[in-house]
């Protein structure tokens, strides 16, 4: 059995939800720039994609990763509940929020992995 199929979907989760998170930063962080767009990652899509994408990525460019997930393909254009009147589709309260909601769900599968390291080396160790 391998490292991942021993972790499931939740190291993709993990790197899907560091991409978020830096996306909705990103939004936050232009929240007054005016003609800012917000994005966010259509998250089940992207890990849906994720799971049955082979990760063995081959190199394209030298300054490329390798075998990095991307969300790319997931990548949504926010629709504003209030527009504003320099074009701005920030809205601060909901990119917070998603902040919010995504950093719980980060921790959540990170507590999940690390728990199953745990099973794991107790496997390894006889315990």
């Amino acid at each position: 059995m391998g490292l991942d199929k021993a972790l499931g979907i939740h190291d993709n989760a993990l790197l899907l939800r560091s991409q978020r998170a830096t996306l909705l930063a990103s939004n936050l962080a232009n929240a007054d720039t005016p003609n800012y767009k917000a994005q966010d990652i259509d998250f089940r899509s992207a890990l849906k994609t994720a799971s049955k994408t082979d990760v063995s990525m081959t190199q394209t460019h030298q300054r490329h990763f390798v075998g990095a997930l991307s969300a790319e393909g997931t990548l949504q254009f926010r629709q504003p509940h209030q527009p504003s009147l320099d074009g701005n589709t920030v809205e601060t309260q909901v990119e917070q929020a998603l902040f919010a909601e995504n950093a719980v769900q980060y921790q959540a599968s990170l507590q999940f992995v690390g728990n199953k390291f745990k099973s794991l080396s107790a496997a390894i160790k006889g315990e």
